[in-house]
């Protein structure tokens, strides 16, 4: 039970830092500022693929995350 209660923690935090990625990378966009829309998007990639990594998301779940990302930042320039 304590290596469950310390993975689920784990777990919902990765989960939060992804969210919290993917909303920075969207309000970039929003703002129509592609300088800071790519950085964003290339911190968020970073993470989700960590989380991906871990088993924290699934493979493709995260692979479809970074293609809507990327989509929308490149559809800016």
């Amino acid at each position: 039970m304590r290596q469950t209660e310390k993975k689920r923690a784990r777990n919902t935090a990765t989960k939060s830092h992804v969210k919290t990625r993917i909303k920075r990378v969207l309000s970039a966009v929003e703002g129509k500022n592609v300088d800071a829309s790519k950085e964003e998007l290339f911190t968020a990639i970073k993470v989700i693929d960590k989380a991906a990594a871990k088993g924290v998301l699934h493979k493709n779940n995260a692979a479809r995350k970074v293609s809507r990302l990327t989509k929308k930042v490149n559809s800016l320039s």
